[in-house]
């Protein structure tokens, strides 16, 4: 007798759960460092603008094709396909993305799991400005650390996916991404009230239309185009699993347009937690890497009861980390269970290794092996793999799914797709929109994914 299949047990969860997997670092450090950089409120509408009609309508079709056929993104391609084409190949390659992106995510959620500690231990608060840099420069100097807290990282993430769909990470899920939120409004309400806050609000909020000037309206809609793109994590399956887990109670269109309003709060709610600190304390905000690392902590330093909201910053931030692993990790282990037939806690088990063993080039990048610069001077493994990952698969998995999609002879087809994103209660996907995505949209990501390799190898 066929085992049947696991299901969310609720709307909330699948939401929570999609929205963890789009919510990543992306979100906290670089939505805030290019929306200052390119002109404010000015820059967040346009981000907006390409957020509706570039992302939303790739990731109703990921979700389309999860829930149609029920399997994982390798499964489904094959379910869904014509006979005698071979769109499944590249659900082999989507889970390879997956695993590629676990290279260097587990390694910097094992920082902030890290920092976490680090700061509730008040360790940071005996530093210098010199000493906090010192540390993080250390950290990555020596292999030890990085590889006991990334092997945390990946031990609990896949233990809570082992547990269950149901039972363990639905459950858990929710919980943490309800902390998480809870956690932000904290954040941002004590940053926002900070001597000379309001400044950095106005900064970051307020339109400003000379910095869209100075860097160009093509360069600056090009940011937004990528931001946008990136945000979401499509491309990959790691949104179609979540659609394969879901019922048809309920259009796909309203689910997607929910999780990217919940994606965008996130990145917005950033901003405001970043900006109003960084001004108060006269830090530049678009630091990248060293923002979270080096210049946070020793804001921390500086605030009344620096230590606490250090503290809990670094929670969110583990947390918002952690949402990511269990909903990339579901996906992994989901392809094991349905394409290899491997029990759900044996997959997890083995994957532990696998995923330990896969992330160790990362963390020796900026160490023993640091000799090697793939893209020049300062680059090192992580780049390499971000860019496999953001700079190819993305976007090259989002032009296969929009073809699978629009193609009614040698794909599943527009009808096809639209009767299963429109099947349910709620927004539907507007049907006047056909020669948008099949003709337009896969041009505009064609470009993204021209501009990135340009961007790679002109530098």
């Amino acid at each position: 007798m066929k085992k049947e299949r696991e299901s969310l047990s609720s709307r909330l969860g699948f939401i929570l759960l999609s929205a963890g997997c789009a919510i990543g670092l992306g979100n906290v450090w670089r939505f805030p460092a290019i929306t200052g950089k390119y002109g404010g409120g000015a820059f967040v509408l346009i981000y907006l603008l390409f957020l509706i009609i570039l992302g939303t309508p790739i990731m109703v079709m990921e979700f389309s094709i999860g829930r149609a056929s029920k399997q994982n993104i390798a499964g489904a391609l094959k379910t869904l396909e014509p006979k005698g084409t071979k769109w499944h190949y590249y659900g082999h390659i989507a889970i390879l993305g997956n695993y590629l992106l676990m290279m260097f995510y587990t390694t910097i959620s094992g920082w902030l799991f890290s920092y976490m500690f680090h700061s509730a231990k008040g360790d940071f608060s005996t530093l210098n400005t010199e000493q906090i840099g010192a540390h993080f420069t250390n950290m990555l100097a020596t292999p030890g650390p990085q590889i006991f807290w990334m092997v945390i990282a990946v031990v609990l993430s896949l233990t809570i996916v082992a547990g269950g769909l149901e039972n363990s990470v639905e459950k858990i899920t929710k919980i943490m991404m309800s902390l998480l939120i809870a956690l932000m409004i904290i954040l941002a309400i004590n940053s926002i009230f900070l001597e000379g806050g309001k400044t950095g609000l106005r900064f970051y909020l307020a339109p400003n239309f000379s910095n869209i000037a100075k860097n160009g309206v093509g360069e600056t809609v090009f940011a937004a185009m990528g931001q946008a793109f990136f945000t979401l994590s499509i491309g990959i399956g790691s949104m179609a699993i979540f659609g394969s887990y879901i019922d048809k109670k309920h259009t796909l269109t309203g689910e997607s347009l929910r999780i990217i309003g919940l994606d965008t709060f996130v990145a917005i709610v950033s901003g405001l937690i970043i900006f109003p600190a960084c001004f108060a304390f006269n830090i530049d905000p678009g630091a990248g890497p060293g923002l979270l690392f080096v210049t946070l902590p020793n804001i921390f330093n500086q605030m009344s009861g620096g230590r606490i909201w250090g503290t809990l910053f670094f929670v969110f931030m583990s947390f918002s980390a952690l949402s990511t692993l269990i909903a990339v990790f579901e996906n992994i282990i989901s392809y094991w269970i349905d394409i290899w037939k491997v029990d759900r806690k044996k997959a997890a088990f083995i994957n532990i290794f696998v995923i330990i063993l896969l992330s160790l080039p990362c963390i020796l990048g900026f160490n023993i092996w640091s000799d090697f610069q793939p893209f020049g001077e300062g680059s090192g493994v992580l780049d390499l793999e971000d860019f496999f990952v953001s700079t190819t698969l993305l976007p090259l998995g989002s032009l296969i799914f929009l073809l699978f999609c629009c193609s009614k002879r040698y794909g599943w087809g527009f009808k096809n797709f639209i009767n299963e994103a429109d099947t349910g209660d709620g927004i539907k996907f507007p049907k006047w929109s056909r020669i948008y995505v099949k003709y337009v949209l896969p041009i505009i990501v064609l470009y993204i994914f021209i501009q990135g390799y340009i961007a790679t190898f002109s530098k």
